[in-house]
């Protein structure tokens, strides 16, 4: 089967455009993946090589995927919210990918402040969309975190050698949870899965 080429596509968001990378499924798989990008203000983009890995695997699943910046970020329009704004943002990705693609099976996935924003916004989606969501270090420490309840579907992927998100934090909020997601730990791993990235997608595949 013919791999469709990646495209680079402005969407409408409510700070201006988003700036995205729309890769269709050859094989005509409702289901979509969203990935979201670690925080912009430490140089984390769409482009980020977590992100990229995902957006792979979900494709070489035979899935269509949908990578997008921020605002504030690359060639998105606006400045950077803390995750309220961006919570938006994604809100409104979802809505453009319904309207032009008929978005009715979600997955959705995140990487450190795009864990946050995907698990944010994965309580204010409606019922039946969201097939599943992916937290991969997710920032258990910020404020609110504690709060969410994730759905049943949720994989925890965490380093055990982070330096950025605790890797006992994160065991402790996903233990718990009212339904705990399952937590798959990578020994030897940092926050950004260097040298780790073939694993993370070995990891990933059979849950798609």
């Amino acid at each position: 089967m013919t791999t469709a080429p990646e495209e680079k596509v402005s969407l409408p968001g409510p700070a201006g455009v988003l700036e995205a990378m729309w890769w269709p499924s050859a094989a005509k798989n409702p289901r979509v993946a969203v990935i979201c990008h670690p925080h912009p203000l430490q140089g984390g983009t769409m482009d980020n090589k977590v992100v990229t890995t995902l957006a792979r695997t979900w494709r070489d699943a035979g899935h269509a995927t949908l990578r997008f910046n921020f605002r504030g970020t690359a060639g998105s329009a606006g400045v950077h919210d803390e995750g309220r704004g961006e919570v938006d943002d994604l809100l409104a990705v979802l809505e453009w990918l319904r309207v032009e693609h008929g978005l009715h099976e979600l997955d959705l996935a995140g990487f450190s402040f795009g864990a946050w924003v995907a698990a944010a916004t994965s309580v204010r989606l409606p019922a039946g969309l969201l097939r599943q969501l992916v937290l991969v270090a997710p920032p258990v420490q910020y404020e609110g975190f504690t709060a969410l309840v994730p759905p049943a579907q949720t994989l925890v992927f965490q380093g055990d050698d982070d330096d950025v998100v605790d890797p006992a934090a994160v065991a402790d909020w996903v233990a718990s949870r009212p339904q705990p997601p399952r937590l798959v730990r990578f020994a030897g791993t940092g926050h950004f899965f260097h040298g780790r990235l073939t694993a993370l997608k070995a990891e990933l595949a059979p849950y798609l």
